[in-house]
């Protein structure tokens, strides 16, 4: 089943383009990866396909809910909080799952949320198929590492149960073999039944990852866009599987 189906989709503004002409169809069970040089407007675009960020010119259909992973100054861990406590706390703020939404969620993330008053960590790591994580319990948000930061964001993404996860920058910081062993991560995620898509400069070999390349070089390129939280597009509540349609 196709989750997201983004054709010519681009955004400008007053300073030109942040990115243009990019088409992209994700479906369940898949991995993307938007790759580009920086100002190509990786985040932006991530944004505008899990709904929370414009876009002004092409059509952009999404299925059903989705959800972001780490996105830096946009969706980032709590420094004060250890990461067993970003997992009770975000399982307790989404309860467990209504009936009439059990059949349209992926069952790792029900069993997650089922378990949360027993071993939420343990829960929501297997639930995202990271059991070989390198992700201590106890740590804070501010003393994590790039990719520490990266696989809480991802398994906080998938305890809801949407039907698309995005993650930005998922190689910044990090080296081969811990980029290595994201892409297989990314991977084992999407086997869960969600569509990925993630943005990176690069994309490691071997990975599985549908790669898209944005970001021409003969055209002029711009720093990211960057706008206050309040400008960013709030995420619809999403109940059932209608398409979403924005244009």
């Amino acid at each position: 089943m196709k989750i997201v189906e983004a054709s010519r989709l681009g955004l400008r503004t007053r300073r030109g383009w942040v990115y243009r002409d990019v088409d992209l169809t994700a479906g369940i069970g898949e991995l993307h990866a938007v790759t580009g040089p920086p100002g190509s407007g990786r985040t932006s675009l991530l944004l505008a396909l899990a709904g929370r960020f414009p876009h002004t010119e092409g059509e952009l259909r999404r299925r059903g809910p989705a959800a972001l992973g780490q996105v830096a100054g946009v969706h980032e861990p709590d420094p004060t909080l250890t990461v067993a406590e970003h997992i009770q706390e975000r399982l307790l703020l989404l309860g467990p799952v209504p009936r009439r939404r059990r059949q349209l969620v992926p069952v790792a993330a029900v069993r997650a949320r089922r378990a949360y008053r027993r071993d939420a960590y343990a829960a929501a790591i297997a639930g995202a198929g990271f059991t070989d994580t390198p992700l201590d319990p106890d740590v804070y948000g501010r003393d994590l590492t790039p990719v520490q930061r990266q696989v809480l964001g991802l398994v906080l993404a998938s305890l809801s149960g949407p039907n698309l996860i995005v993650a930005d920058d998922v190689d910044a910081g990090s080296d081969a073999p811990e980029r290595a062993w994201l892409w297989a991560a990314l991977s084992r995620l999407a086997g869960q039944g969600y569509a990925v898509i993630a943005s990176a400069r690069a994309v490691e070999p071997g990975s599985a990852a549908i790669v898209h390349r944005i970001g021409d070089p003969t055209l002029p390129t711009r720093t990211e866009l960057t706008l206050p939280p309040a400008a960013l597009v709030k995420p619809r509540a999403a109940e059932d599987q209608t398409p979403e349609v924005t244009r």
